[in-house]
Order: structure tokens, then C-alpha cells, then sequence
């Protein structure tokens, strides 16, 4: 076995890179030369340059046959494998290994997750939820929490995998993962969830009723994560995210750790203003095209979101009255829900409950509404005011926080600001006031809250994007 050295580590994006690490072994029944390491080389950088599947690289004097290049590509992925088929010569092997430079922005998430999302004190436990994230970054959460003196539990998984755990479960399968994730929540103090992934519509062909069927079996340990730990989730950066975002990749890393890193401490005074002013209303109506919807909020309370439970973050968030909502709401961003997406949601309400719902999937969506009763009721109304979130992206950690934005939630209300309302379902669909959407206004009784996504009284204008950035 001959062994040549890799090319230089090339920059993949998000604060990768990568090197490649080959060799290669002679056919002992053929006479030939020894494969120069230049020539090897010469191939993987030509495969490069062309970047595309199946490459056909004419090395003649090397080989018998024409050898072919079956390069499986995926930037996030551990690695990249190349082969060489109708090799008579020699077997090459060649691994793309990511090696993550040791990006400052790693270690500021990281600190910020664990001392100011979920302020982890010493001695506590805390799981970290890893799905399609770097090893890099897992490390680097895992030392944040070693810093303050807490002890991790980690849980790698991948949305593959995730959804072929799911798409054959059965009742007794989903309990016994239900009982062992229960278990393991109820020994933590805390809870981060790192969520990357590939392909948004992963668990997109998962049938209806089986992903109903794991909801309702699984939701105690949602509920107890919710209800019982210090808890934070995110997304993590991928191809696919800043695709959906209309970004390039370098673009959408920038944005990324600007919105994630952002000075949560600052919007959360600013948002203080609107927590009382929700405390003591009462009526609220909201207007806008194809909306005019009113509901009471009376005796429910407010709640912050400031960088404490998601990351991105920047809201406020109430519950109407249970039975008290009226009128109608036509949602003017897209939204993906089990791996599904929905377009021009129209929502139509009578007592509180959703007596008509349509969209481009209205079947799929009324298959969602029927997952239990309490679907069919709205269970969380909220402000989003993020400055650097402009436009959706169907990554709902995201879309709910867009500047001039609300989401009005079918399914299960937040036991902190509840109407009593309990489903298996909690599904944000965002509605964006700004004039370029469409516009709209809110008000809470006579006084005019924000119009056109602009906050109007005096003591809410720090919430308007110019003087949050």
C-alpha cells in the first residue's frame, strides 16, 4: 500500500474545511508502473474543478481502462467518497475528511446558549439534542458546559434516520421510546436542541395518521421539556436553509451568527413595555387583507422571548381567550408542517373554534386540524419584531420572529400563558403586516398598536427594527 499526501485543506463554508486524505493499491496481476502521487493528485484537483457527478478523467498512460469518478457530494456531510470503477491498475481511496477551523463564532454561541439562553449553574445536568450538526460545534457546546461546571448528556441523531425511526412505528414502539426519553428528561435540569438539516421535507412522506399516532404518544416528554427544564432550541446553517432563503452560502452564514448572537439583552428591556400594556388589555382586533379577526386576551398574561427558549429570538407571546376568537386570518407566508408545505393558509373561526381551513394542500391541512379537538383552537398569539429577519424562509424558528410579523397558533397552549387549550399539534403560522406584505394594523380596544409592522405608542418604539440593530 502506497500512501500520498493529501491536497491542500481547502474552505467549504460556515467555518469548514476540509482535506483529503488518499492512497491506493497496485493490482499485483497486472504489471504496470506505481501510480505517481502528483498524477493522483492532478485527478482529485481536476475532479474538483468540475464539480459534477460522474467527471470522466482520461489518465491513458496510467491505466488500461478508462477509469470514471463517482463523486457523492453533500457539504454537510461527514465526508465526500470517491471511487474508481473498470480499474484494472490499481484501487484508489479517497475520503474528504471536514476539519472545522476553530471559529470564534462557535465558542460566543455556545457561551451565550449555556450562560444566558438557559443560565446553567454548577452541578446541573443538561442534554444536548444534536441533529445533523458538526462535531465541531457539538465539542464546543460540550466544553461551555464544563466551563460553568455543569455535566452534558449528548444525543447525536440524523433526519434520516429520524424519519425511518417514525415512518414504520406502531403504538408499542412509540411508548417504549416515549417511556426511555421521559426517563432520561425527567434526570435534567436543562435542554438545548441543535437542529440542522438537509432536506426540510425529510419526514414529508410519512403517513398522516402514523405521524399523528407518534404525536400523541410522545407529547408527555414535549411537555415535561416544556414545562419542567431550562430548555432552548435552534437550527443549525446548511445548503439548504440558505436556498430557502435566497442567500448564498456565505451570505447565510454571516446572517446566521448575526441574528443568533445578537444583544438579547437589550430587546428584552424593550420588550417590557409590551408585556404590560397585554397584561391589562382585554380586546384585541387585527386587521389587514383578507383579515379582520378579534379575540380577548383578558386575564391571560404575556410572556418574553428573548433569546431564553429559541435562538433566533425576539417576540412576545400571549393566548387569546379560548372560545372568544371571531373572523377570519389569510396567512401570507409559507409554511412547512411534517414535512408538508402550505401556502395561503385561510383560517375561519367561529367561538374560538377553526370551522373552515384552506390552502394549496386544504386536505392535508384539514388531515392536521382533526389530529385531536383542541387542533381546531388557537392556543398562541404573539408579536415577532427580530430586525435582521426580513423575510420567511419556511424554517419556523425563523419566520415567527420576522419584523412585523404575528403568529397566530393552532393546537396546544404554553401552560406559562394559558387558555387550557391541549393537542398533540402547536403549529405557528406567521402573518407579516409590512407595507410590502400587504400591511395591516392591531389594535388592543381603541388604542392602535402597531400598523404597517411599526409599533405606534411612544413606549413601544424601541421595539422597531432601527432601534433594536
Amino acid at each position: 500500500m502506497v500512501r500520498a499526501a493529501g491536497v491542500e485543506p481547502t474552505t467549504c463554508g460556515f467555518g469548514g474545511r476540509y482535506s483529503i486524505q488518499l492512497s491506493y493499491a497496485r493490482n499485483p496481476f497486472i504489471k504496470s508502473k506505481p501510480m505517481p502521487t502528483q498524477i493522483i493528485q492532478n485527478m482529485l484537483r481536476a475532479s474538483q474543478a468540475r464539480r459534477q457527478a460522474n467527471t470522466e478523467i482520461a489518465q491513458p498512460a496510467v491505466f488500461d481502462a478508462l477509469p470514471h469518478f463517482i463523486i457523492g457530494h453533500s457539504l454537510f456531510d461527514i465526508g465526500y467518497s470517491f471511487a474508481l470503477t473498470r480499474l484494472r491498475v490499481c484501487s484508489l481511496q479517497c475520503n474528504v475528511v471536514y476539519r472545522f477551523m476553530n471559529d470564534p463564532r462557535f465558542t460566543k454561541l455556545a457561551d451565550l446558549l449555556i450562560g444566558y439562553s438557559v443560565t446553567l449553574k454548577k452541578g446541573e445536568r443538561i442534554l444536548l439534542d444534536m441533529i445533523d450538526v458538526p462535531d465541531e460545534f457539538t465539542i464546543e457546546l460540550m466544553r461551555a458546559v464544563r466551563r460553568v461546571g455543569g455535566l452534558p448528556l449528548v444525543e447525536t441523531r440524523h433526519a434520516r434516520i429520524g424519519r425511518e425511526l417514525v415512518r414504520a412505528t406502531d403504538s408499542e414502539h412509540a411508548t417504549l421510546i416515549r417511556d426511555i426519553e421521559l426517563f432520561r428528561m425527567k434526570k435534567t435540569q436543562a435542554y438545548i436542541a441543535v437542529r440542522g438539516s438537509n432536506n426540510a421535507s425529510e419526514s414529508s412522506d410519512i403517513p398522516s395518521e402514523t405521524n399523528v399516532l407518534y404525536s400523541k404518544i410522545i407529547r408527555p416528554v414535549l411537555n415535561h421539556r416544556v414545562n419542567k427544564t431550562k430548555w432552548c432550541v435552534l437550527r443549525w446553517p446548511t445548503p439548504s436553509m440558505a436556498q430557502a432563503a435566497g442567500m448564498s452560502t456565505e451570505a447565510f452564514e454571516n446572517f446566521y451568527f448575526d441574528v443568533c448572537t445578537m444583544d438579547y439583552l437589550k430587546m428584552a428591556k424593550a420588550m417590557i413595555p409590551l408585556q404590560k400594556r397585554i397584561a391589562k388589555a382585554d380586546k384585541v382586533r387585527i386587521t389587514g387583507p383578507g383579515t379582520d379577526l378579534h379575540f380577548s386576551v383578558k386575564g391571560i398574561g404575556a410572556l418574553l422571548a428573548e433569546g431564553k427558549r429559541n435562538i433566533p429570538d425576539g417576540e412576545v407571546f400571549t393566548c387569546p381567550v379560548k372560545n372568544s376568537v371571531q373572523g377570519f386570518i389569510q396567512y401570507n407566508t409559507p409554511t412547512i408542517y411534517a414535512g408538508s408545505k402550505f401556502e395561503n393558509i385561510r383560517l375561519e373561526f367561529k367561538d374560538g373554534r377553526i370551522i373552515k381551513a384552506a390552502a394549496n394542500n386544504t386536505k392535508r391541512l384539514n388531515e392536521i386540524l382533526d389530529t385531536d379537538p383542541g387542533a381546531r383552537y388557537i392556543g398562541e398569539f404573539a408579536f415577532g419584531f427580530n430586525p435582521y429577519i426580513q423575510n420567511p424562509m419556511c424554517d419556523i424558528l425563523f419566520d415567527e420572529k420576522i419584523a412585523g410579523s404575528i403568529h397566530f397558533t393552532p393546537g396546544q397552549a404554553y401552560e406559562a400563558a394559558d387558555n387550557g387549550n391541549r393537542s398533540a399539534v402547536h403549529w405557528d403560522m406567521v402573518l407579516i403586516q409590512r407595507p410590502d406584505w400587504g400591511g395591516g394594523e392591531i389594535w388592543f380596544g381603541d388604542d392602535l398598536i402597531r400598523k404597517d409592522g411599526l409599533f405606534v405608542p411612544k413606549d413601544l418604539l424601541p421595539l422597531n427594527p432601527e432601534n433594536l440593530k
